[in-house]
């Protein structure tokens, strides 16, 4: 009975990491990268700054990106990571950095490409250098929007 319990514990933890096939900086960034990606309510973000600038989210963020370094450091081959990984540090960089960002992250072979809207021209700036600061890396391209925000 215990064999089956795990079996079927570690069955529905595999199914659910492969569901997850792209990383969002917010619940409202697109869902994909793949054509025409919608963003809903683009120019309300303040849900977003306050989520990704809260003193909890940040250290979850700067903790996964420690973790995930770190592992990679033991296991050797620092730079030869899974698209999964990619996506999930490449997201967390971005989210601690640009907090009113709404990002759909996704990447295949060391290529990562980005999605979404930013609020002003210096965030937009900001997306490609944050992103190749993650190892394994190899290219980003970006199809992202400045979208002001709208006045309160």
């Amino acid at each position: 009975m215990n064999k089956l319990a795990t079996l079927l514990l570690s069955s529905s933890l595999l199914f659910g990491a492969v569901g997850c096939d792209t990383a969002r900086t917010s619940a409202d960034a697109p869902d994909s990268v793949d054509e025409n990606p919608v963003v809903e309510d683009a120019t309300e973000v303040e849900d977003s700054l306050e989520d990704a600038s809260s003193e909890i989210r940040q250290d979850q963020l700067n903790s996964d990106i420690r973790a995930r370094e770190q592992r990679y450091d033991a296991l050797g081959e620092p730079e030869d990571r899974a698209d999964s990984d990619l996506e999930s540090e490449v997201r967390a960089k971005l989210e601690a950095n640009i907090p009113r960002s709404k990002l759909t992250v996704d990447a295949e072979d060391g290529k990562v490409a980005i999605v979404g809207t930013v609020p002003n021209q210096k965030e937009y700036e900001t997306i490609e250098p944050l992103a190749k600061e993650i190892l394994g890396v190899k290219a980003v391209t970006m199809e992202v929007e400045v979208v002001p925000p709208t006045e309160s």
